[in-house]
């Protein structure tokens, strides 16, 4: 029996793609970067620069340090400033009289003092500037103020010795009984102590230039009269430095 003729193949159209064949592997987009606004994004440029600025900033700082120090050092060592010294030369009461009334006791006293300053410096010139000074007498509980008065600024020289005369008065100052007659028996008997009390400002002058104008505290006396009419040596003043450094 004879086999029936075979039918032709079907042509695959053109583009056909069987369903069943493993397909390619398809190329993903790389990834963008989100997009971030103005005022997210860095600034390399100016965040260098401002680091450059402090670095160079803190470099000056530490170099104009050194030369200051260094400057200050030489300067120091070469002038070697000394602090003036104070001496109580005399200590006069023209007046003084303790009066004793039925309500009160009152003091009158007038006081001229000479205190004498000396600048020990051989490259330095000192100045000063308003004096206020105090004259006191007694000691302790009975300790009175006998006027207060005041001396203009000055410069001093190098090497120089300056003398300074104070006047100085009070009127009707009321006193304690008890302390009246402590004092007028100390000024008959030449037993009452005496002592002034002086606040300036001090600094050095190199040619046209003032440098320091730092407050001290001079303080003179802490003997009797008959003491300062021995003729002996004159007391030395203590200077309070700063408030807290005591040059004798």
């Amino acid at each position: 029996m004879r086999e029936p003729p075979m039918k032709p193949a079907l042509q695959k159209p053109p583009g056909y793609r069987d369903p069943s064949a493993p397909g390619k592997p398809v190329a993903r987009p790389p990834p963008r970067k989100p997009t971030l606004p103005p005022s997210f994004r860095t600034k390399r440029k100016r965040r260098s620069c401002c680091r450059t600025c402090c670095c160079f900033l803190c470099f000056f700082i530490v170099i104009l340090t050194i030369i200051v120090l260094v400057v200050g050092g030489v300067s120091y060592l070469w002038f070697s400033p000394k602090i003036p010294t104070f001496h109580l030369q005399s200590y006069r009461i023209p007046e003084f009289k303790v009066t004793v009334k039925t309500d009160a006791t009152y003091l009158d006293a007038r006081t001229v003092i000479r205190i004498e300053v000396k600048n020990p410096n051989t490259k330095l010139k000192v100045y000063y500037g308003r004096t206020q000074i105090n004259a006191i007498v007694g000691k302790g509980e009975s300790e009175t103020e006998l006027g207060q008065s005041e001396v203009a600024g000055f410069t001093q020289g190098i090497k120089n010795v300056t003398s300074l005369k104070i006047e100085s008065s009070t009127k009707n100052r009321l006193i304690d009984d008890k302390d009246g007659r402590k004092l007028k028996s100390g000024y008959k008997t030449k037993n009452l102590e005496v002592r002034v009390k002086a606040r300036t400002s001090l600094g050095y002058v190199v040619g046209r230039w003032r440098i320091g104008a730092l407050r001290v505290t001079v303080s003179c006396g802490g003997m009797t009269f008959k003491s300062l009419d021995g003729g002996g040596e004159m007391p030395k003043c203590t200077v309070n430095f700063l408030r807290w450094i005591n040059i004798h």
